[in-house]
């Protein structure tokens, strides 16, 4: 098993235990409140409906609110990472930044349901995705803290399920709770957006309240003194960082071409859950409701898949993982594609089968660059790697709406996405598994 380079100044940190792994994953547990219940099944939805407007119009809006959102997380990340990783403060920063992410989500509950208030919901989706990418830089460069050269795998695994499987019950609370019956809990009703408003808030109490454990449990991460640097200015972390990034193309290219190759797979990974929901809407005939209950069933199947494939990383390594996985998801798809004139059960099959994969090349891409960076360094690197994702965030978007176009019909998006895959998937065979140093 290759073991990440370490400084021979490193500090000694404690070995990980039980209670700091769960703790660790118990944010990822909690982030589904985001990635779930803002930006992919509720609040987007619902601020993308007719009460705010022509909804084309609307949905081409968030559209440019989230790229601008991408455009600074790609020129922020990397610098925030870094400054964590020299002033040895990423679980403060985590914290902060989480909090930031609960607060903007209770600020969704003022957005009633009026076309008056659509700049402030767009606002708050772009703002909250900024700052939720700043915190799971700092969350994933902890990674390594939390477990061994032998664990990882089974570690950065079991926090992708916990994700899925947070997803799951929270759905179920807010859907059955507030947004499915005419009358909800507390005698909520839809009346101006309110179940949904609501349901905003139990999402930020949520992910607050599960962001708790890695922030009390987890000890903060001191930086070896080699690698501290002097406090420089904002604008003078950009000559730093080109300085580190010079130095990791000539030290380890291999390290700079999978960020490469994962930034374009990872986009169709993204593809996928973004436009699951539009193609079993408008394709296989799914309403709102079944919607839902789709995204519950595959958040069961991607969290269980995630959480026992992560035992096969740590004995196989990452690299066949994904490219099992991304095998795997180019097969499902094509049968997605070819029969999708077959009715919901086909959906349901191959949509499913789809989801079985996404997770497992989620998280082994994780643990493949974590296995890769040296000791002091997973803020950086990690950094670099939200922002080559952002950078390349266009892709699977731009694959799907050309298909349509062209051949007029939304499931030839479909073949848009696989493209991206497949480009991932052929960047990723050359890439070297073996340690690269990039002191």
């Amino acid at each position: 098993m290759i073991e990440p380079a370490v400084s021979s100044d490193a500090v000694a940190t404690p070995t990980p235990t039980r209670g700091s792994v769960v703790a660790w994953a118990f944010w990822d547990w909690g982030s589904a409140a985001f990635n779930a219940v803002v930006t992919t099944f509720v609040f987007t939805v619902y601020i993308t409906g007719s009460s705010f407007g022509d909804e084309d119009v609307i949905s081409a809006q968030l559209g440019w609110a989230l790229a601008i959102a991408g455009l600074l997380i790609a020129l922020l990340a990397p610098i925030t990472g870094q400054r964590s990783d020299s002033s040895g403060r990423r679980k403060f920063w985590l914290g902060v930044n989480t909090f930031i992410v609960v607060a903007i989500t209770i600020a969704m509950f003022f957005v009633q349901a009026s076309p008056s208030y659509l700049v402030l919901g767009l606002f708050l989706v772009a703002a909250g995705n900024v700052f939720f990418e700043f915190a799971s830089v700092n969350y994933n460069a902890m990674l390594a803290q939390v477990s061994t050269p032998a664990t990882i795998g089974r570690v950065s695994g079991f926090g992708w399920g916990m994700g899925y499987l947070g997803g799951i019950v929270l759905l179920l609370i807010v859907y059955f709770g507030f947004i499915a019956p005419e009358v909800g809990l507390f005698g909520v009703t839809s009346e101006n957006g309110l179940a949904v408003r609501v349901s905003m808030l139990i999402a930020a109490a949520w992910f607050g309240l599960s962001a708790l454990p890695v922030l009390l449990r987890v000890p903060e991460y001191r930086a070896p003194q080699s690698q501290r640097q002097a406090t420089v200015g904002f604008f003078a972390s950009y000559r730093v960082l080109g300085h580190d990034v010079a130095r990791l193309w000539k030290t380890s290219r291999q390290t700079v071409y999978f960020l490469v190759a994962s930034a374009v797979f990872r986009d169709g990974l993204a593809g996928v859950f973004t436009f699951g929901g539009v193609l079993a809407a408008s394709v296989f005939g799914f309403s709102a409701g079944e919607v839902i209950i789709f995204a519950i069933a595959a958040n069961v199947v991607a969290g269980v898949a995630t959480i026992a494939v992560g035992a096969l990383d740590d004995r196989l390594g990452a690299k066949p993982v994904i490219v099992t996985a991304l095998v795997g998801l180019l097969v499902s798809g094509l049968v997605v594609f070819f029969l999708h004139d077959g009715g919901q059960i086909v959906f349901w099959t191959a949509g499913l089968a789809l989801c079985l994969f996404v997770g497992p090349a989620q998280s082994a891409s994780r643990t493949f660059l974590a296995r890769l960076i040296p000791a002091g360094r997973e803020g950086e690197v990690f950094g670099l790697y939200a922002t080559t994702g952002r950078a390349v965030s266009f892709l699977a978007p731009t694959a799907f709406a050309i298909m349509v176009t062209v051949f007029g019909e939304t499931y030839w998006g479909i073949l848009g996405i696989m493209l991206v895959l497949l480009v991932g998937l052929l960047l990723l065979i050359p890439v070297k598994a073996h340690q690269q140093q990039i002191n």
